[in-house]
């Protein structure tokens, strides 16, 4: 299965069709995933104790993965699953963009990008106004007793 839980998937067929929805659960045996607020179905729940109300219940059924697909983070499409292979390790990418799909992979490629642009950046400090003007006065009064 290419759907994992917490990927935003869009279903494209069926009675819900166009509709975005986050994975709940899924279950590869059966070949399904439940997507919030996608068939919606009740169920009738009887009181099992004598202070108990019997109610009905709105749920979230399982849909068959063939009828949703993966939508991509970053162009925002319902896009097929392709598998590369990024740094010695599998990733889902994007079939439209090449976007990676596996959340855990890209915070993890963010994170490591983001200390080996700050590791090059050397600080270099300016001269605040206040010690130029210390340095200028330094100078002027050095000039004018002839002190070098």
């Amino acid at each position: 299965m290419n759907v994992k839980i917490n990927d935003t998937v869009r279903v494209i067929t069926g009675k819900y069709k166009g509709k975005e929805g986050k994975v709940l659960t899924t279950s590869p045996k059966h070949n399904t995933v439940i997507v919030e607020g996608v068939n919606i179905v009740h169920k009738h729940e009887k009181a099992r104790r004598a202070n108990e109300t019997s109610k009905i219940v709105t749920e979230e059924a399982p849909i068959d993965v063939s009828n949703v697909q993966v939508v991509c983070d970053k162009c925002g499409k319902a896009t097929r699953v392709a598998h590369a292979e990024i740094d010695g390790k599998k990733v889902r990418v994007c079939k439209k963009c090449g976007a990676v799909l596996d959340k855990a992979y890209s915070k993890k490629a963010k994170a490591e990008a983001g200390t080996q642009e700050e590791a090059p950046k050397k600080r270099v400090r300016k001269r605040s106004a206040k010690t130029a003007e210390v340095e200028e006065t330094a100078e002027s009064t050095s000039a004018v007793t002839g002190e070098e």
